[in-house]
């Protein structure tokens, strides 16, 4: 396996649950790391534990200019960029004929236009570069469907379709894509809701620091050598 010592990994919605557990496993493996998120000072909290190895960047991830100059910060900081981890998203529980329209905008333009925007940001040096990672945080939700999210599943449907042309896309150039599939897991965001709390309650849950060594062990994969997709379950009563 390749070490991440000398890899520098732009991480979207870094700075708390999936994020901040994929941050601190990729700096445990040796990598710097560029701490994106809106909360500024959550970013910056979490940079304070890393260390020297990370730097905060404030963005939101549905503004192109934003993450754009972001991934600059990134690179005029630590040099180029070697790894993307587009994981910033957002979820809602509501019925297609409840829903809130305004807010399914919303969740698009975070879930699909964010990690798209980030890519955006990242990709084409890699392609030049002939090297590079990106790993897009997806759900068992791009695999499944059930009632009372719908528009979320829909961003994660779309987020494999988008990770499996862009592994294509980028395959020529020697620039690894990997679609990571958790499926629950005990976030602050799943918690911050009455049926994510129940989900919890009723099914086994991945631990954020369980998706963060998945998305290391992508990283490391030797030149060459692709994993295309990661899905995760933990054991227990299952969703």
């Amino acid at each position: 396996m390749n070490s991440l010592a000398n890899d520098n990994v732009l991480i979207t919605g870094a700075a708390k649950g999936i994020g901040a557990a994929v941050a601190r496993a990729c700096v445990g493996a040796g990598a710097r790391v560029g701490v994106l998120d809106a909360d500024s000072g959550a970013a910056e909290a979490l940079v304070a534990e890393l260390g020297d190895g990370a730097l905060a960047l404030t963005a939101n991830v549905s503004d192109y200019d934003e993450v754009a100059a972001a991934a600059d910060a990134l690179r005029a900081e630590f040099g180029p960029i070697t790894g993307l981890v587009a994981n910033a998203g957002i979820a809602q529980y509501a019925l297609m004929s409840e829903g809130d329209p305004e807010s399914w905008r919303r969740l698009l333009e975070v879930n699909v236009l964010g990690a798209a925007y980030a890519v955006r940001a990242v990709v084409g040096p890699m392609k030049e570069a002939q090297k590079g990672h990106i790993v897009l945080m997806s759900s068992i939700a791009g695999r499944e469907a059930w009632v009372g999210e719908p528009i979320y599943i829909a961003s994660k449907h779309a987020m494999v379709g988008m990770g499996h042309s862009l592994r294509k896309e980028c395959a020529e150039h020697r620039v690894g894509v990997t679609l990571v599939e958790p499926a629950i897991v005990d976030t602050p965001l799943v918690r911050s809701t009455e049926e994510g709390r129940d989900e919890l309650d009723r099914y086994a849950a991945l631990d954020p620091a369980d998706v963060g060594r998945a998305v290391v062990f992508a990283l490391e994969q030797p030149p060459g050598v692709g994993v295309s997709e990661l899905v995760l379950r933990a054991l227990g009563p299952e969703a």
